[in-house]
């Protein structure tokens, strides 16, 4: 039996907090590959579906098939064959996708069936919903290659697919679809996952695969991974690289992710499957575990709002608690909520600082500089203190002071000597608390 420590689980649980509301009755698209089921991490996987799917997330899941057909294929001695990073689909590869589609639904669904105490499943009642979802039609001959019957999505039924998990159930797509005619056709993970997702013009996309994400570096495989990537950046890289013919080149998963921004879907994921937990990790902490595709940079940096004041009294609570801040009272906040700059990431407050002017001094009060202990050490302080000098400056005013009791050292790095608080503003000096006995640091700007 686990132990939960109250000083790790308690503060982690609150931070998640903020990731819980904003999905609330969102709709995420889930592709997973067949390598995900081969290496044996289906249960764990299902289970952290069933975790989204109980904090109110939509959940459509799209399993791959790739190794699965493949041992069919060496079971029956018939070779597979690929042509410009697509499976050629003759009628034996037919059968055994069929036959491997209907063995790994069968596996999902006992997944999602399961109730055992103490797991994640436990008290958890998972509908699992299927069906002829998708209209296909044939990939055809391309550059001479006939692919006979590997296809591509025609048609998404959104309004099915709506209706089921509207009531609460997860659909689950293979890669198949029909024709008109009945015809079936083999189709790829990456394609249904993708049409769906616009189809749906869902919130997320997300591929749980063989890769850790985009590296930084493409050419260096090793370079850590790109957390955020706008789809401009993304399209830039997929034309200089050599069009992707296999799951472990940059572009392969990448293209999808792309397509589906464009086509309306806010964000795009490609995560690694090696990682216990990487859904989890992706959706609910701040830069996630893989690569993001997203239209803009969600980070943003600017002068707050009335809509920020909850935001901000979120952040700043603890720090008042522990003494670090001084307590201020929603009345005042909301007052003075254009004096605040703000770093927002995703929908959720993560940094700010209020710029207090003193005109006829020429001076303003920088207070509440305050970060989140989930992004501390990004930079996020150095760009709020930027954008405050820059808000001061164009105020006209010549320098910018704080008073702080306990993270001096931060701005003396910064730029900030010490004064005496006979220093400050007659107006601010009436306020000056000298039981508290702050720091008075000031910065002259130039």
């Amino acid at each position: 039996m686990s132990l939960v420590f109250p000083h790790t689980f308690v503060p982690w649980f609150r931070a998640v907090a903020p990731y819980i509301h904003a999905y609330r009755g969102e709709t995420f698209v889930v592709g997973m590959t067949g390598e995900l089921v081969a290496a044996g991490k289906l249960n764990a996987f299902v289970q952290d579906l069933a975790i989204l799917h109980a904090m109110g997330i939509k959940i459509v899941l799209v399993h791959g098939f790739r190794p699965q057909v493949n041992e069919q294929l060496v079971a029956k001695g018939h070779p597979a064959r690929y042509s410009q990073g697509m499976r050629i689909t003759d009628a034996v590869t037919l059968d055994c996708a069929q036959e491997a589609a209907g063995q790994l639904r069968f596996e999902i669904e006992a997944a999602f069936s399961q109730g055992l105490p103490n797991t994640p499943m436990a008290n958890a009642a998972v509908r699992v919903v299927s069906g002829n979802f998708l209209t296909a039609r044939p990939v055809g001959i391309v550059d001479g290659v006939d692919f006979q019957h590997s296809g591509v999505v025609r048609k998404v039924d959104a309004t099915a697919i709506q209706k089921a998990i509207d009531i609460g159930a997860i659909v689950l797509l293979s890669p198949f679809g029909f024709s008109p005619t009945g015809e079936a056709f083999n189709l790829s993970m990456e394609d249904v996952a993708t049409s769906t997702a616009i189809a749906l013009q869902a919130d997320k996309l997300l591929f749980v695969c063989e890769v850790a994400g985009v590296p930084e570096n493409p050419k260096d495989p090793n370079s850590p991974i790109d957390t955020e990537l706008a789809v401009i950046d993304a399209q830039r890289l997929l034309a200089a690289s050599p069009k992707p013919t296999s799951p472990l080149d940059v572009g392969f998963y990448l293209q999808h992710c792309v397509r589906a921004c464009l086509g309306g879907v806010e964000r795009s994921h490609i995560l690694p499957l090696a990682v216990d937990g990487a859904l989890l990790q992706e959706v609910y902490t701040h830069d996630g575990i893989g690569t993001m595709v997203v239209d803009e940079k969600l980070e943003s940096l600017r002068e707050a709002s009335s809509d920020d004041v909850a935001g901000i009294i979120n952040l700043i609570e603890p720090f008042e608690r522990d003494g670090t801040l001084v307590k201020r009272d929603r009345t005042e906040i909301e007052r003075d909520v254009e004096l605040y700059t703000v770093i927002e990431h995703d929908g959720v407050i993560f940094g700010c600082a209020a710029l207090y002017p003193y005109v006829e001094a020429k001076t303003a009060e920088m207070a509440a500089l305050t970060i989140s202990p989930a992004v501390q050490g990004q930079g996020d302080g150095d760009r709020i203190l930027k954008r405050v000098e820059q808000r001061a400056k164009a105020q006209g005013l010549a320098s910018i002071f704080v008073l702080t009791t306990r993270t001096m050292h931060w701005f003396i790095k910064r730029g900030f000597v010490q004064v005496d608080p006979e220093w400050l503003p007659e107006e601010r000096k009436r306020k000056y608390n000298w039981d508290r006995r702050s720091q008075v640091l000031v910065k002259k700007l130039a």
